[in-house]
C-alpha cells in the first residue's frame, strides 16, 4: 500500500518539516520504513490507527538465580471496543508483545502468530544524559510476504520499545 502525495492538495513543505522535526528527536526513518510510512500516511490523512493504546503496566521479577521474568497488562481500544488482557514474557518487550497479540486476536480474524519479531536493536542517541538519555528502539518484524522495521524514540526505553512494536502491528494489520 502506498502514500499517495501528488495532486490531492498536501503540502510536501509541512510534511518535510514535519519530518525534519522528527528526525531532529532522533528518529531515523531511512532504517524504518514501516513506521515511515505509517507517518506519512498519518500526515497525508490517509491512516486511522486500527487499534489504540489506552494504558499498559510492565512489571519484572527477579528472584536470585532465577532468571527474571517479565509481566505486561495492555488496555486498548478497537472502535467503540476496550479490551485488557496480560501475559508473561521473557522480557518487558516480550511481554507487551504477547499481550498485545492478545488482545489484538479478539478482534482481528487473521493470524498474528505468522508475524514474528526478526531483529531488536537500542541505540542511545546522545550518550551524555548517562542512563536517562533519548534511546531509539529499532525492530525488525516479518510475516509471510514482507520484512518491515520500525523505530520508537523515548528517554524510557520501553515506551520507545512500545512505539516500535505498535507501528509494527499497525503497519501488519493496514496490510492484510
Amino acid at each position: 500500500m502506498g502514500v499517495e502525495l501528488g495532486g490531492n492538495g498536501f503540502d510536501s513543505k509541512k510534511i518535510a518539516k514535519e519530518i525534519k522535526r522528527l528526525e531532529h528527536e532522533g528518529y531515523q526513518f531511512d532504517a524504518a520504513e514501516g513506521s515511515f510510512e505509517l507517518l506519512l500516511r498519518k500526515l497525508t490523512g490517509q491512516f486511522r490507527p486500527l487499534f489504540e493504546l489506552e494504558s499498559f503496566r510492565v512489571a519484572i521479577e527477579k528472584e536470585r538465580d532465577l532468571p527474571c521474568k517479565a509481566y505486561a497488562t495492555i488496555k486498548i481500544s478497537v472502535g467503540d471496543q476496550q479490551e485488557i488482557t496480560a501475559a508473561e514474557g521473557s522480557g518487558p518487550v516480550s511481554a507487551l508483545d504477547n499481550a498485545l497479540r492478545k488482545a489484538l486476536n479478539k478482534f482481528f480474524l487473521i493470524d498474528l502468530e505468522e508475524m514474528h519479531l526478526v531483529d531488536y536493536k537500542v541505540r542511545v542517541i546522545e550518550g551524555r544524559d548517562g542512563t536517562s538519555a533519548r534511546v531509539k528502539v529499532f525492530i525488525e518484524s516479518r510475516d509471510q510476504k514482507r520484512l518491515w522495521s520500525t523505530i520508537g524514540v523515548s528517554t524510557d526505553i520501553i515506551e520507545a520499545s512500545w512505539e516500535a512494536l505498535e507501528d509494527s502491528f499497525q503497519y501488519k494489520l493496514s496490510h492484510i
